[in-house]
């Protein structure tokens, strides 16, 4: 059996510090030296990140107009993109590792995800 214990509360608090971090990271690494969508990247995807949490129906929203699911499913295509995104850009050095540990780590907390329907699962 699969261990699935990121419950929407917890994603909930950790949704506003990645986002920050997303805006963050690519200043305090030096991101995009050699390719300027690796710096972009990240920050964009910050930006959209906050807003997509200030958005989403869970105790952390602010307007609670979107669906926490839809919510899921952003982060997931964003994790695949992350992933994706250093091959296809070719990204190299710490933005290659950047995105890829970081798209990685974006689909391990999504696909960790306890359905609201039924307790952790051990």
């Amino acid at each position: 059996m699969f261990l699935r214990f990121v419950t929407k509360s917890i994603h909930a608090y950790l949704d506003y510090p990645v986002a920050l971090g997303l805006i963050a990271m690519p200043f305090l690494f030096g991101l995009g030296a050699e390719n300027a969508l690796a710096f972009w990247l990240s920050v964009a995807t910050g930006v959209a990140a906050f807003a997509l949490t200030v958005l989403t129906d869970h105790h952390l929203g602010v307007i609670r107009v979107l669906p926490y699911s839809l919510h899921l499913a952003v982060d997931g295509l964003v994790g695949i993109a992350f992933v994706v995104a250093p091959i296809v850009l070719g990204f190299a050095g710490l933005d290659f590792w950047y995105y890829t540990i970081l798209g990685l780590t974006v689909l391990a907390v999504v696909g960790l995800h306890q359905p609201e329907d039924r307790p952790a699962a051990i």
